[in-house]
């Protein structure tokens, strides 16, 4: 059964994130996918994050296909136009691909290329529009397709965002124009995101909640500081810093965090940040706390 269908279902799923490596040697990647385990529902493949030169998402996502991992494609539009975006897309379906998340992308000036030129042909909205028209059987000229590309088609929400009417709004005119389900911006306080879910309780598709490992008080505060959206409270920040396991109380705080957010959301989409091997000790036992 693929995501979709676990999704349809009701069924509370698990995904989490890989990045492709800055070369051709995929050993690291592997090994760290093997240490997730076998219960995560889906791998999301980053595609350029933080503006750094890497493997394509699309590579990847094709060979997670041949390791036997179901893969959601990562499709930004900092460094394509929209000639680039579609074809991108067509050659991820023809490859096996059905999952794709949708994103605008980090600016290739907070990465290692500086003089790279940033491209955006497309908003985040240009994308749904984009994707929805392949979906039809028709690029974005108009032109008739030789068969149509059927997506499950993912975007972004960001529940700590400053203004949550704006938010609200962007995620209804997505789902308005194709979005299927979001994978959202790192939780770290239940109680706000179910404020937000009170504010967008009109955005009728399934939300999948991101949390990203928290490795240490110093990590935490980064966040905090320089990645908009997250908040990451003084509490867990104490916590981390206080423990001498810092593994150990990393599950722990995930492992709550999920009991707390379960009620709220359909998933959670874990960002392990290089410990991809505490993951099966995480869904083990949020599902044991859960009674599944």
């Amino acid at each position: 059964m693929n995501l979709r269908e676990k999704i349809k279902r009701g069924e509370f799923v698990f995904t989490a994130e890989i990045g492709p490596p800055k070369g051709v040697d995929l050993t690291k990647t592997f090994a760290e996918l093997k240490a997730m385990g076998d219960q995560i529902d889906a791998v999301n493949v980053t595609d350029l994050q933080g503006g750094l030169m890497k493997m394509g998402s699309l590579a990847l996502s094709h060979l997670l296909i041949d390791h036997g991992r179901e893969p959601i494609f990562q499709l930004t539009a900092s460094a394509r136009n929209k000639l680039a975006l579609q074809s991108d897309l067509l050659s991820a379906y023809a490859l096996g691909i059905r999952n794709v998340l949708l994103l605008g992308g980090d600016p290739p000036s907070i990465g290692d290329h500086k003089d790279a030129k940033p491209v955006y042909d497309l908003d985040t909205m240009g994308l749904f529009q984009m994707i929805t028209s392949l979906k039809n059987g028709k690029d974005l000229a108009g032109n008739e397709l030789e068969g149509k590309p059927v997506f499950f088609v993912a975007g972004a929400a960001n529940p700590g965002a400053k203004d949550l009417e704006v938010e609200r709004q962007k995620t209804e005119k997505k789902v308005e124009m194709g979005c299927e389900f979001f994978q959202t911006q790192a939780v770290y306080d239940s109680k706000a995101f179910a404020q937000f879910r009170e504010v967008t309780k009109n955005t009728k598709v399934p939300f999948i909640v991101g949390i990203i490992l928290v490795k240490s008080a110093k990590m935490a505060r980064y966040m905090n500081e320089h990645i908009p959206g997250i908040s990451v409270p003084e509490s867990i920040i104490n916590e981390v810093d206080q423990a001498t396991d810092k593994k150990k109380k990393a599950v722990e705080i995930a492992v709550r965090l999920i009991q707390e957010l379960r009620p709220f959301c359909q998933g959670i989409h874990l960002m392990p940040i290089g410990w991809g091997e505490l993951l099966p000790e995480i869904i083990d036992q949020a599902r044991q706390k859960a009674g599944v």
